[in-house]
C-alpha cells in the first residue's frame, strides 16, 4: 500500500513550492480593498481554470485571502446564462474575490493584468472587523458583584 501523499491539482514545481505553509499573518483590521474579477466558468489560462490560475497567483503574491464564487446565472453584454437547464449550462458567472490592505492589492494588479487583462475587474473599499467572542456572562456577572 502506498503512503499517503498530498493531493497538488495538477500544478508545477512553482505552484508546489509557493503552496508549502506561508507565515500566519496578522488578521486583517481597518480599511481594507476588495478586488473583484468577473469569469465565466469556462475561461482558461495555460489548459486550466482561470480562477484557479488568478487564486495561485494571489497566494504566492502573498495576500491575505482570496475566494471563488460561481454564480448561478447571469450575463455580460450577451445571452443569459443559466444553471437552471442544467444540460445548457455552460459560460456561468464566476467571480474571484481578494481582501488585502489597498497597497497590496494594487501592487497585485500588473501580475492579475498578465492573465485577465481583458476581463471586469472591480476595486472596492471596505473594512475588515475581528470578531471576538463575547467575555462570558458569568465573568461579568462574577466581577459587578
Amino acid at each position: 500500500m502506498s503512503p499517503h501523499l498530498p493531493h497538488l491539482h495538477h500544478r508545477d514545481a512553482d505552484d508546489a513550492a509557493a503552496s508549502e505553509p506561508r507565515q500566519p499573518r496578522e488578521p486583517l483590521s481597518g480599511p481594507v480593498t476588495r478586488l473583484t474579477v468577473h469569469l465565466g466558468d469556462g475561461d482558461q489560462y495555460h489548459h486550466r481554470p482561470l480562477y484557479t490560475e488568478i487564486v495561485h497567483r494571489a497566494h504566492r503574491a502573498g495576500l491575505a485571502g482570496a475566494s471563488v464564487l460561481r454564480g448561478i446565472e447571469g450575463f455580460a453584454g450577451g445571452a443569459i446564462h443559466t444553471s437552471r437547464l442544467l444540460d445548457l449550462a455552460e459560460g456561468l458567472p464566476v467571480v474571484v474575490v481578494i481582501v488585502d490592505t489597498d497597497q497590496r492589492v494594487r501592487d497585485f494588479l500588473p501580475e492579475l493584468a498578465e492573465v485577465a487583462c481583458d476581463r471586469l475587474v472591480t476595486l472596492e473599499r471596505a473594512e475588515a472587523v475581528v470578531l471576538t467572542p463575547p467575555e462570558s456572562r458569568s465573568n461579568t456577572e462574577e466581577g459587578a458583584l
